[in-house]
């Protein structure tokens, strides 16, 4: 198969790998499209944490896939074109949602309900959410909404997060805030909150000294789950800024290293 791996350099390469075996447990994919995100492996390796495309295989402990099925995985390795999975990664990918679509997900997705169940969104709630018209941000504006929101605020192109329900940032005081980028904004989100135990940050732990919450946010197929059913009741928009060829993966992370894109970025084998 082809792949993306990081080299001695650190440099993005495409190579010829051996396709890989799934083991008793896991589901072997064709992938049909990979999530961009900032985060490469220190050593060698197949980057990639997004995908979704085809079961072509299965362990013999798989029962909930079958070949054939179409599926979204939070999951390493998505640089390539196959990759083996384990099976309580993986779930059935949103019907309407495409093959590119649903890759932008999993790992962006999952950060943003994941940071604003920490911070016990939910009805009546004012939540600003930092950088929210990129790849995490542009999801955790939708999701505010449907864990029942009344507000949402939120920096970053205007139009753009008007078109998502998201109004600009007032000086009034949040009930929830969100930091996904770290640096400034970590301060920013406790002064903007009300209860600074309702601040989050899924990037700087130093968050948690001032009274906020650090989330590290993990693979968990319920909220792909979740995700996959607010995606078929048509409340999750799906921003894609640009669309590229896997073997033009080292591109892509220059795009996103460069700031300014809207939504996410997704590589197609």
């Amino acid at each position: 198969m082809k792949a993306i791996t990081l080299t001695a350099e650190h440099t993005l390469a495409l190579r010829d790998l051996p396709d890989p075996r799934p083991a008793p447990d896991q589901v072997l994919l064709a992938i049909r499209a990979a999530g961009v995100d900032d985060d490469l492996p220190q050593d060698a390796g197949v980057p990639g944490h997004e995908l979704a495309g085809v079961v072509v295989g299965r362990g013999p402990e798989v029962t909930d896939f079958v070949v054939g099925d179409e599926v979204y995985a939070w999951a390493d390795g998505a640089y390539a074109e196959r990759v083996a999975v384990p099976s309580q990664l993986a779930a059935h990918k949103p019907a309407g949602l495409t093959f590119v679509e649903a890759a932008a997900v999993p790992r962006a997705a999952v950060t943003a309900l994941q940071a604003l169940r920490a911070a016990g969104t939910g009805e009546g709630d004012v939540v600003l959410v930092h950088d929210a018209a990129g790849g995490v941000g542009h999801f955790a504006v939708q999701i505010a909404r449907a864990l029942g929101a009344e507000r949402v605020m939120g920096t970053g192109d205007a139009e753009f997060l008007k078109e998502l329900g998201a109004e600009p940032v007032d000086e009034s005081p949040a009930d929830v805030a969100v930091d996904f980028s770290g640096g400034e904004t970590t301060a920013a989100v406790l002064r903007e909150v009300r209860d600074p135990a309702r601040a989050v940050s899924t990037v700087n732990p130093a968050v948690a000294a001032a009274g906020g919450r650090y989330v590290v946010p993990s693979p968990s197929a319920a909220d792909l789950r979740w995700l996959a059913e607010l995606a078929d009741r048509g409340l999750l928009r799906v921003a894609l800024h640009r669309e590229l060829p896997l073997a033009e993966a080292a591109d892509a992370h220059r795009l996103l290293s460069a700031g300014g894109v809207r939504g996410k970025l997704v590589l197609t084998p």
